[in-house]
């Protein structure tokens, strides 16, 4: 048995009805590149063969009793592909707007926790000939970082690539619960001073934190948004379980050319897309608010430090979406000032903070807590701790393949937390910036809007930066 690492458990415990802490992909296939022809049959072989180097997708998890300890992961002796690959074929005519009707619905199926937490459907029947791979997988065992190196192993650099036989697999036999009781006691009993070490470094995390504020303010420096001092919108309120997504296409040189005339990063330009076209959708519903939005970025800390042996180490920077400006370029330049105060602050905290936070915090209260905060619906009474998540994840600058079939878009879905009714992620890829929406339709009815608003902003900011140059 391999315990999960609390940065992963946090993904477990956060989880409700409503809230459904997986991240799900859409790979667009041009079949017509694979050697040998396209099928789902090949494609389930392809992935079996490949099984060997993705080792968490053959293996299930195992609750602790009475949340004594965090849960563990064992291999999954009774393992089939066929729970975890299927075939569905589009019968409505197969645009893109059926496609994505397919997808929201996947997204919104949680995954068994009976079985390894993952999915993967190849979609036939698009009307432009290509083929879809929509697949999901639990957070506790991805994050950006991670994803990408689980489509490493998933595509390859040629259509052709050198054949592989998979390695042995023999699987441990699934323990008893005396042997998971006895195993979790353990690990409790010879590490008792958890709780006190984890509740020390939120301490510390916190005192740097207000070290780091106090010091910009000394400094005349810009105040640094922050969470709980967002202001109320209509996308900001208890989520239901439905799931919609829109995605599109922006070519990552427009992007550049933006970064490039004003000096900012890659990253502000998406954030500046999302303020205008957050601003457009909200003008269109008359509720446009007074003061600027607060977005959480997830930020990598793979490499830096912290959560040693996890699979999920992420940070989380607040910035500025002034949606109450009309002029994109003040947008932007709003936005670039506010990211270089959110990095100072985020690189302030320590990097094992959601690690100290799980730990110092029993796994039933944790769950407890979170499932009835969803059930009161709280969200629709207090302050949003902040509008939106936006991620910006960097893929391939050159072309990629599943089973022979050239991936031609490679669309991301995060995850919607409560009371954050909307989710955008941007992954590169050969030349383009990949756009993924996800939002709660009840909150956010007309996603399409915003996705359109968003395209409109970067031509918009293009425009200028051309006029500046």
């Amino acid at each position: 048995m391999d315990r999960l690492k609390p940065e992963d458990a946090w993904f477990l415990y956060l989880e409700g009805p409503t809230v459904h802490l997986q991240v799900t992909g859409l790979l667009l296939l041009d079949p017509s590149t694979a050697p040998n022809g396209f099928s789902f049959d090949r494609l389930r072989h392809y992935i079996l063969d490949r099984l060997d180097l993705m080792p968490m997708l053959r293996r299930r998890l195992v609750e602790a009793p009475l949340a004594i300890d965090h849960p563990c992961w064992v291999e999954d002796s009774a393992f089939d592909v066929d729970d975890h690959v299927r075939l569905h074929r589009l019968e409505g005519g197969g645009s893109a707007d059926e496609l994505a009707a397919f997808v929201g619905d996947f997204a919104a199926a949680q995954l068994d926790r009976t079985r390894p937490l993952w999915e993967l459907v190849l979609v036939e029947g698009l009307d432009d000939g290509n083929v879809a791979i929509v697949m999901k997988m639990h957070h506790c065992i991805v994050d950006g970082v991670s994803g990408m190196d689980v489509m490493a192993h998933l595509l390859d650099l040629s259509p052709a690539p050198e054949p592989r036989e998979a390695g042995a697999w023999t699987p441990e036999p699934l323990p008893t619960t005396p042997g998971v009781l006895a195993a979790a006691t353990w690990s409790r009993l010879t590490s008792p001073l958890r709780p006190l070490r984890a509740a020390m470094g939120v301490a510390t995390s916190l005192g740097q934190l207000a070290a780091t504020t106090i010091r910009r303010r000394l400094a005349g420096a810009d105040a640094v948004t922050h969470p709980l001092n967002a202001p109320r919108t209509t996308f900001n309120a208890s989520i239901s379980a439905d799931r919609v997504v829109a995605f599109g296409l922006a070519p990552l040189d427009d992007l550049k050319t933006i970064r490039r005339a004003f000096g900012v990063t890659i990253n502000d330009v998406v954030l500046a897309a999302c303020t205008y076209g957050l601003r457009g959708y909200l003008q269109v519903n008359g509720c446009v608010p007074d003061q600027a939005l607060v977005c959480s970025v997830p930020v990598s800390t793979h490499g830096k430090g912290g959560g040693e042996g996890s699979t999920n180490q992420l940070s989380t920077m607040f910035v500025s979406l002034p949606v109450h400006l009309a002029d994109p370029v003040e947008q932007l330049q709003v936005i670039h000032g506010s990211s270089l105060g959110a990095k100072e602050v985020q690189g302030s905290v320590g990097v094992d903070m959601i690690r100290d936070v799980v730990e110092m915090i029993p796994a039933s209260l944790f769950h407890l807590a979170t499932r009835l905060y969803s059930q009161a619906r709280v969200a629709d009474r207090l302050a949003p701790i902040h509008n939106l998540v936006v991620s910006n994840v960097v893929g391939s600058p050159v072309p990629l393949y599943m089973a022979g079939a050239e991936v031609v878009a490679m669309y991301p879905f995060g995850p919607l937390m409560e009371g954050t009714g909307l989710n955008v992620t941007v992954l590169s890829n050969t030349g383009e910036m990949n756009i993924g929406l996800i939002a709660c339709p009840t909150l956010v009815p007309n996603l399409p809007l915003l996705l359109e608003q968003m395209l409109a902003g970067i031509a918009a900011l293009l425009e200028s930066a051309e006029r500046a140059a």
